[in-house]
C-alpha cells in the first residue's frame, strides 16, 4: 500500500506483516518501493519471524534479493495467500484519512504520517488483547 507526503511526487510506502494466526501486524515499515525498503521491512520484523515465519509477497525481485529463499513465497493474489494483508489494507485505509490517495488530509512532514500509522498500529494490536 502506498501513500504520499507533502506532495504526489513524494510516494511512501508502507510495508506490513501481519501473524496469520493472531493476526497482529509483527513489521512496519514505511519508505519508498526500493531494494532498501525490502530490508527496512525485513529488518522490522521480530528475530524469531526471521527465523521461522514464511512470507508470502508479490513477485517484486528484490524481495528474492532479501529474503532467505526458506522463508519466502512470491504468490499472486488469485491464490488467496495474501487475503488477509490485502484486507488490513483496506481497514488502515479506511481508519486513516490521509492514507486516501484522494483526500485533503494528506501529511505535510514524514514524521507525522508515520506517526499516525504508528498509532493506528498499536490501537489495533492492543485491541486484539481485548
Amino acid at each position: 500500500m502506498w501513500s504520499f507526503v507533502a506532495s504526489k511526487k513524494n510516494k511512501q510506502w508502507i510495508w506490513l506483516a501481519l501473524d496469520v494466526n493472531t493476526r497482529e501486524i509483527v513489521g512496519v515499515y514505511v519508505g519508498r518501493r526500493s531494494h532498501e525498503g525490502a530490508k527496512g521491512w525485513w529488518d522490522s520484523l521480530p528475530a524469531v519471524y526471521r527465523q521461522c515465519a514464511i512470507c508470502y509477497t508479490d513477485f517484486w525481485s528484490a524481495y528474492e534479493q532479501i529474503f532467505p529463499s526458506s522463508r519466502h513465497r512470491a504468490v499472486g493474489k488469485e491464490s488467496g495467500l495474501t487475503n488477509l494483508i490485502e484486507r488490513f489494507n483496506c481497514t488502515l485505509s479506511q481508519r486513516v484519512s490521509r492514507l486516501v490517495k484522494d483526500t485533503l488530509s494528506f501529511s505535510k512532514k514524514l514524521d507525522n504520517h508515520i506517526g499516525a500509522i504508528w498509532y493506528f498500529v498499536h490501537h489495533y494490536n492492543l485491541s486484539l488483547l481485548i
